[in-house]
């Protein structure tokens, strides 16, 4: 009886060391990077160009060591821009004045592209929509900020103020500053958060009655036409971008809870106070049934078992109210170790998460936030994924919202003076090749299996690599394979192998 309980329990302890090894070969790993109040980067007080260019090579490095393959780039956090921009002013998170361009001169958003390109880290650029200060001081903002020329656009709710959402030139300005970086940076994607109307100040109604009864467009109920305000202006960014650039994605990361079921046959078994629906006039669940957004990351920053709101319920209801499009998971790294619930602080609340979300073939990635929270490696996280989790790299997800082919396959792959070498892939009708994948395999085994994350060598802009300077593992005999992805994260078919003895 003993043994075979011993044996049962190996058994268990095997499986459980096999799930948490296997990965994906195409998971989104990304953190944001929260330029607001300076969360992130850069420090705070530090206005030196070339220490915020260093701040943020160390993030990359970082993060590339634990194979992310995105960031999360707040460029837009208080109708400004860590960019440079003829429509709003320098952001004072930037350069501590609003409207001073950093000195000597560089562009952020260009550098940091530059830099997470040459990493394969895809860059999704993160705006705000409505915010335009988020302190109640006038003075902060610019002499040529919109706010000046156009004080008819904006409102004051509580202590902060807005954009406001009611009317027809919000969206139509919106739309020009998207459209201004979507043409000019060579973004990969573009993300809102979970601010669309603010969340409620309590007492105090948002200050759109008069712009309602002047622009109802047939609406009788303010909440129904509020939400479609938001609508509006997500179906008609979603076009804005696609029509620019195709291959760019257009997310949301919204509040974790849709609507409670009580308010919803279609909600969630939640009791949470604030939800999109209701609250912040955000319908997430239109967005996704329509194919508006091509992503959404859920910020499910509870832990598991929690009453109102119990992370195990709503990965769940995410999973199955996706409704094709990409799902990944907002992960709160910035709780571990400060939560007050218990399960923040016995590691790994995260980790315990990340497991969960491998039941829900649904979920094909997770977002940290923020990264200087991931970066800080409480209770170990940053160890586990780099041992367990994100061993491997992983290709950023295809996304089926988009229309695109896959590249043609590198061909004439050799080897030459001791290094593997291919052919070029020259651009095809306007799908542009990303990066190379360079898969490694056992040449004894015989077999090539491309959906094993273990066989990528690595990711390269390069048509060659030196075999001299990689790890073979020990293998004798090893069989060398090549892939293009393009910018619709779609990878070529395989043409050539070849192999290598050492």
């Amino acid at each position: 009886m003993k043994k075979a309980l011993f044996i049962l329990i190996v058994h268990c302890a095997l499986c459980i060391v096999h799930c948490l090894s296997a990965q994906n070969k195409h998971e989104m790993r990304a953190a944001w990077v929260a330029t607001v109040a300076n969360i992130d980067w850069p420090k705070r007080g530090c206005f030196d160009t070339d220490s915020q260019k260093m701040q943020m090579i160390e993030i990359l490095d970082s993060l590339e060591s634990l194979n992310f393959n995105a960031i999360v780039f707040q460029i837009r956090p208080t109708a400004d821009a860590l960019y440079q921009s003829d429509l709003e002013p320098w952001s004072l998170f930037l350069t501590g004045k609003q409207g001073v361009a950093p000195e000597p001169f560089y562009d952020p958003l260009e550098f940091t592209i530059a830099e997470a390109h040459k990493r394969h880290i895809e860059v999704h650029v993160w705006l705000n929509p409505y915010r335009v200060l988020n302190v109640d001081n006038l003075k902060l903002l610019s002499y040529n900020h919109l706010y000046y020329r156009k004080p008819e656009l904006f409102v004051k709710y509580g202590k902060q103020y807005y954009f406001n959402p009611g009317l027809d030139e919000t969206r139509q300005f919106l739309n020009k500053v998207v459209a201004d970086i979507v043409t000019r940076y060579d973004v990969d994607a573009l993300h809102f958060d979970d601010y669309f109307y603010p969340y409620r100040v309590p007492g105090e109604e948002f200050p759109d009655e008069f712009t309602f009864k002047c622009f109802p467009r047939g609406f009788v109920n303010k909440d129904d036409w509020r939400r479609n305000n938001v609508n509006l202006i997500i179906q008609e960014l979603n076009a804005t971008i696609k029509s620019i650039k195709p291959w760019v994605e257009f997310g949301i990361s919204p509040f974790g809870v849709w609507r409670n079921a009580d308010q919803d046959i279609n909600g969630s078994a939640t009791q949470a106070g604030c939800t999109n629906f209701d609250d912040l006039y955000a319908d997430v669940r239109l967005w996704l049934r329509e194919g508006w957004i091509d992503y959404v990351v859920p910020q499910l920053y509870w832990e598991i078992g929690k009453e109102v709101a119990d992370y195990e319920v709503l990965v769940d209801w995410w999973s199955k109210n996706s409704f094709g499009r990409n799902l990944y998971i907002g992960l709160s790294a910035s709780t571990l170790g400060h939560g007050k619930a218990e399960a923040w602080k016995r590691p790994n609340e995260l980790c315990r998460q990340l497991a969960m979300n491998e039941k829900h073939p649904e979920t094909s990635g997770a977002v940290f936030f923020s990264c200087k929270g991931l970066l800080r490696n409480a209770q170990g996280l940053c160890d586990s994924l780099q041992q367990t989790y994100y061993k491997y790299p992983a290709l950023n997800p295809e996304n089926k919202n988009l229309k695109g082919n896959a590249s043609a396959a590198p061909r004439n792959l050799r080897i030459e003076d001791g290094k593997l070498r291919w052919d070029a892939v020259i651009d095809e009708g306007g799908y542009q090749v990303a990066y190379y994948v360079v898969y490694m395999f056992d040449a004894t085994i015989g077999e090539v299996d491309l959906d094993e994350p273990s066989n990528i060598l690595m990711k390269t802009n390069a048509t060659e690599i030196d075999l001299s300077q990689i790890d073979n593992e020990g293998l004798k005999r090893v069989t060398f394979v090549v892939t293009t992805v393009n910018r619709f994260r779609q990878e070529s078919a395989v043409v050539d192998k070849v192999t290598y003895m050492y």
